[in-house]
């Protein structure tokens, strides 16, 4: 399918904000000031769904809500990019009552990462449109250690130029939420090469689990020449590594894998217990020893992170030396 590039934002664009999975009443009062402040900075308006208070057994809201803010945000002529309240774990739920005509012929920017993944690579496969792994609302009231993500998150959706994504200097996996000042950051080693290569493919990707939700599904997007570029989330579980390398498995078994490109994996929390050692082995399988795997990418649920878009054009070049240059072409 042809990708359709949805227009760049500029000063005085409205943003709207919406909760497709959890909702914003999980957010603090103050850290919702500080995200608004934040966006407002970038000379953008920022307006808010009718439905993004709203809070149930599940911290989300009725289908029926997230699908009324999501339509009205794409039919709004006035209204320039989409982003989402934070993840969770229902976005799923909406994907069999989305309009995709209407979104097809309203494109614009839509934004969010984690649970938000089902969401963004299902409207890119019925629509074509380029959708984008990247920061939440929420997101933007980090108060510390916020520059990376902020810098590629304005070279992503203000300019066309192509973007070389280089490792962060620092980061951090602590709940910043809850205590902006006493953070640890650590030192990023950057990029590591476990298996080199030179290619060029279009992006689909983001959490893992959530991905997988898709399989079996009239969701699911063709993995066919593509740089799939994946991450997993802690839930301080003996078995996350268990659990991420069958899952893995899982998404090697798709039909479509044997001609995937490449793969990108995002930092893994300390919590996940992810070794260099233990990677090494869950990238070993058969099916993978012909492309080219880079791990510890700034992306996922440690901070900072780079925002990419889902049905973009990725370059990837990794050297036995472990240097490494990944760079996107169309956002």
């Amino acid at each position: 399918m042809q990708s359709l590039f949805p227009s760049k934002l500029k000063p005085g664009d409205e943003v709207r904000v919406i909760a497709p999975s959890r909702t914003m009443g999980v957010i603090s009062p103050e850290n919702k000031a500080l995200a608004l402040k934040a966006l407002e900075n970038l000379g953008l308006r920022v307006t808010f769904g009718k439905h993004v208070d709203e809070h149930d057994l599940m911290y989300s809201s009725s289908v029926a809500s997230r699908i009324t803010d999501l339509h009205e945000a794409f039919a709004d002529q006035n209204v320039k990019g989409i982003i989402s309240v934070l993840g969770g774990y229902n976005a799923n739920q909406l994907l069999d009552s989305l309009d995709y005509d209407l979104i097809r012929q309203n494109p614009k920017i839509f934004c969010g990462f984690s649970d938000i993944t089902a969401l963004g690579n299902a409207i890119y496969h019925k629509t074509g449109l380029v959708t984008y792994s990247g920061l939440h609302f929420s997101s933007f009231a980090m108060q510390k250690g916020f520059e990376y993500s902020l810098k590629y998150f304005k070279k992503i959706f203000f300019s066309s130029d192509p973007i070389t994504l280089l490792p962060s200097k620092d980061w951090a996996d602590d709940a910043w939420y809850l205590d902006q000042e006493n953070r640890i950051f650590h030192q990023n080693s950057g990029y590591k090469v476990l298996q080199p290569g030179q290619v060029s493919g279009k992006i689909i990707g983001g959490n893992l689990g959530t991905l997988l939700l898709l399989r079996g599904t009239p969701y699911m997007p063709v993995l066919e020449e593509t740089i799939l570029f994946l991450e997993e989330v802690s839930h301080a579980r003996a078995v996350e590594v268990e659990e991420f390398d069958r899952n893995f498995q899982s998404l090697l078994q798709d039909p479509t894998f044997p001609k995937v490109r490449a793969i990108v994996l995002g930092r893994f929390e300390h919590s996940f217990g992810m070794t260099e050692d233990k990677l090494s082995y869950v990238c070993s399988k058969p099916a993978l020893k012909s492309i080219p795997i880079i791990t510890n990418a700034d992306f996922g649920h440690t901070t900072p992170i780079f925002t990419f878009p889902i049905g973009g054009i990725c370059h990837l070049q990794a050297e036995v030396s472990g240097k490494v240059k990944l760079s996107i072409e169309k956002h």
